[in-house]
């Protein structure tokens, strides 16, 4: 059983759960500049963050805000570095600015999971990272056994394996797709469960039924699952009563 976990949140994309997750994790995934965010927005949660001593994460995506950065796009290789590198260069300004610094960066949506299996796409994001300010510095947020993971390990960066509490995961270990009826979990009991089966147990019973053994590092609840702040607050009652620490992850 896991003494510590961390718990991380997506925000700063519009959903307006900032002020009530915040005092709730220890790490958060801000929008900057792809699929959602902007230089206020930005500013507010970098705030917030510093405010409640959470760590600042930048959370980059396809530049696709019709989309929310949920689809794929064919992008050449060079555009979607730099878009990337652009992206966390601009919380990084922000952050400094504050008198903060960004200390990880987690993918969102398509790219997220893109880079979960496809080696070539999780360079591409891995050399975005490194060109940004202080990239090679940066921690990242990847699924356990995923090609991000293999891929930054071999590049010499340190990685946090992720597991969430809020969505259901298929055989594979993939995240069941959201058009799915029932692949986000919103009962906190149920979220409750997932969480102490990743700490408790080593990992998540999926959708068939089977065991999947995923070693973490950091539980995301996602900013704009329906009763996120709910899901967060019986997460961190469940693990007090646990006794597990809920503290930023060491890597």
């Amino acid at each position: 059983m896991a003494g510590s976990i961390d718990i991380n949140s997506d925000l700063g994309e519009g959903a307006g759960t900032e002020m009530a997750l915040m005092p709730l994790i220890t790490s958060a995934n801000i929008a900057c500049g792809g699929h959602a965010g902007n230089e206020n927005t930005m500013r507010t949660t970098v705030e917030l963050a510093i405010r409640n001593k959470v760590a600042i994460g930048a959370h980059p995506g396809y530049p696709d805000r019709e989309r929310f950065g949920r689809m794929p796009m064919d992008m050449p290789a060079r555009e979607l570095i730099e878009s990337i590198r652009r992206q966390i260069d601009s919380l990084v300004g922000v952050a400094s600015r504050m008198g903060a610094r960004v200390t990880h960066v987690k993918a969102h949506g398509a790219l997220y999971n893109q880079g979960e299996r496809d080696a070539t796409i999780a360079r591409n994001i891995i050399f975005g990272i490194q060109a940004a300010t202080g990239g090679h510095e940066l921690v990242i947020v990847a699924p356990p056994g995923s090609a991000m993971v293999e891929e930054a390990t071999g590049a010499g960066m340190k990685v946090a394996r992720e597991g969430f509490v809020d969505r259901r995961y298929e055989a594979d270990g993939t995240l069941q797709s959201r058009s799915i009826a029932g692949s986000v979990l919103t009962d906190p009991a149920e979220a409750v469960q997932q969480a102490l089966s990743f700490v408790k147990s080593g990992g998540v019973t999926a959708v068939d039924g089977s065991f999947l053994k995923l070693a973490v590092d950091t539980l995301c609840v996602h900013g704009d699952t329906p009763g996120a702040p709910d899901i967060a607050r019986a997460v961190r009652d469940a693990f007090a009563k646990a006794k597990v620490k809920v503290t930023p992850f060491r890597v």
